[in-house]
């Protein structure tokens, strides 16, 4: 049995994956299996990842036999794992060459961790690192667990028999299915932050990134947040309302915005060269 499943959905990512497999292979740690789920690409996906990492023995190769969304595709990549400690990775992201090996380490100096998380790198589409995302020690069920800002993020491994004290990942969800099985980990166990920039992950064009798929993703946390408060009968009306922006609301501030655009002020102030935002409003 290897140490470490690394857990890969793949859905139309396969022209990503080279980097991906890259990154695997030049791991510091070398006992690990890498468990592949296809979930019904409609592209060459499958075809692309098979011909990449061709007869290596440490990729296990599975496909749904039709699209069942991330939730439950995530659900079954934890069920085909065979090592204790397993850990997300996307096929259009990377892993830093020590990645492996530092969370490995981790996990064996906490045993009551059922979860180990580092630092993101954000990249552009070439995977050319941007900017550094810190995640953050969560120490009790507070709103920092609910994991808005990100306080829980990739590279993020769990240990498989903590996790089974849980529900497991909601086949239900969309999207954001990461933040519902975060917080149950948090429900029952100790987590632990490292501060280190584990995981490359790729901003791109059909990514969770775009303005569409960000506003997808604020739904599903909440249908997330929702079954989380059902878990442990709390409301969260009170933070609902002080996060959310009704749509009446919206349309008042934009409303607002267009009268100060066509005030002969404004207009003024740009043809003088005050307001070098203005064309931008």
């Amino acid at each position: 049995m290897s140490k470490f499943s690394v857990l890969i959905a793949n859905y139309n990512n396969g022209h990503f994956f080279e980097e991906c497999y890259q990154s695997l292979i030049a791991q510091t740690e070398t006992d690990w299996e890498t468990v592949i789920l296809d979930d019904g690409s409609t592209d060459n996906s499958l075809e692309i990842i098979k011909k990449i990492v061709e007869n290596d023995p440490r990729f296990k190769i599975h496909q749904n036999g039709e699209n069942k969304g991330i939730g439950y595709t995530k659900k079954k990549l934890i069920s085909l794992a065979e090592s204790e400690i397993c850990g997300f990775l996307d096929p259009d992201d990377a892993l830093v060459p020590h990645a492996l090996e530092i969370v490995l380490k981790t996990h064996s100096e906490n045993k009551e961790a059922g979860l180990v998380y580092s630092n993101l790198v954000f990249c552009d589409e070439n995977l050319k690192p941007q900017s550094v995302h810190k995640a953050k020690q969560i120490t009790e069920l507070d709103q920092s667990y609910y994991n808005f800002k990100g306080e829980i993020s990739s590279f993020a491994a769990l240990k498989k028999s903590i996790y089974e004290k849980t529900a497991g990942i909601d086949p239900f969800l969309k999207i954001a299915e990461d933040k519902d099985w975060y917080m149950k980990m948090c429900e029952v166990a100790p987590v632990k932050y490292i501060d280190e920039d584990l995981y490359m992950y790729r901003v791109h064009q059909n990514g969770i990134s775009t303005t569409t798929n960000q506003e997808k993703a604020v739904f599903w946390h909440w249908v997330a947040m929702i079954k989380m408060s059902e878990r442990r009968n709390i409301s969260i009306e009170d933070l609902f309302l002080e996060r959310y922006v009704s749509k009446s609301k919206y349309e008042q501030v934009l409303y607002k915005l267009d009268r100060v655009k066509k005030s002969r002020w404004a207009k003024l102030g740009d043809k003088l060269g005050l307001f070098k935002l203005f064309k931008h409003l």
